[in-house]
């Protein structure tokens, strides 16, 4: 049996000794956490100092001593090519100007139609039945056409050239073609307006026997353009184009007489 003495000097001894056995893991925890600290604050200068100053580990050098790469699909275009684009007119874009016709052989016109030429270029106004979806319109310069659809992919303003024309003529000479005329020997431009809508229209669709009625609504729309020009080219025009003179042949196409 132990004295009184003893267990209270015992009891002390835990008492005393207890709180630093239970705090032990926390305070390695927190020494082995600083330790790691220790550790990286340490390596990085000395890896700093390690290296040489031949091959800097800073951003700032490569960006400097790097190529920039060109975008695939910017490849070859520059800033001076967009300000020397050539503009044929400042009021429309180049994209909306009409492009020339091109051709792989100058046009053939026979002597009969050299000389009959002067005469129709000569008597104005002109006329012109233009082919537009294989619709043919009488124009002449300052009527307004209202075509019967609506053109995609035209917006007012354009400028339309219309290059297959079944005849060309005035009021005492007319030039037909088998089955157009040349669209080199004459001119017929047209100018987009605007856009004509029609009036609502709604239909009522019922089928027999059956209590339901269906409405259908339409509302067209339609292009309006303006006929600027129609012209036809003198003898003298077609030469400095390049046109060749050649023997009359059973279908070169001739100026008729209007009796």
């Amino acid at each position: 049996m132990f004295s009184r003495s003893v267990l209270r000097s015992f009891t002390s001894d835990l008492r005393l000794t207890a709180p630093s056995s239970i705090a032990s893991p926390f305070t390695q925890r927190a020494c082995l956490h600083q330790t790691a600290l220790l550790r990286t604050s340490q390596q990085q200068p000395q890896s700093s100092t390690s290296t040489s100053p031949d091959s800097p580990l800073s951003a700032t050098p490569r960006a400097q001593s790097s190529i920039p790469e060109t975008q695939t699909g910017l490849k070859g275009f520059s800033s001076t090519q967009t300000q020397d684009t050539p503009q044929i007119r400042n009021d429309i874009p180049i994209e909306k100007q009409p492009l020339p016709p091109t051709f792989t052989s100058p046009i053939e016109v026979s002597k009969t139609l050299m000389e009959q030429l002067p005469h129709l270029a000569g008597q104005k106004p002109h006329y012109v039945v233009a082919e537009l979806h294989a619709r043919p319109f009488l124009l002449t310069e300052g009527d307004h056409v209202r075509l019967p659809f609506l053109m995609p992919k035209v917006k007012t303003g354009d400028i339309l050239r219309f290059n297959r024309a079944s005849a060309v003529g005035s009021r005492d000479f007319t030039l037909k073609g088998s089955p157009h005329v040349d669209e080199r020997l004459f001119e017929c431009r047209v100018r987009v307006i605007g856009v004509e809508s029609e009036p609502l229209r709604i239909k009522e669709k019922t089928k027999r026997r059956q209590r339901h009625t269906k409405t259908a609504k339409s509302k067209h729309r339609y292009t309006i353009m303006r006929v600027m020009d129609v012209k036809v080219k003198s003898p003298e025009e077609l030469l400095k184009e390049g046109a060749v003179v050649v023997e009359d042949k059973g279908d070169s196409p001739q100026v008729e007489t209007r009796s």
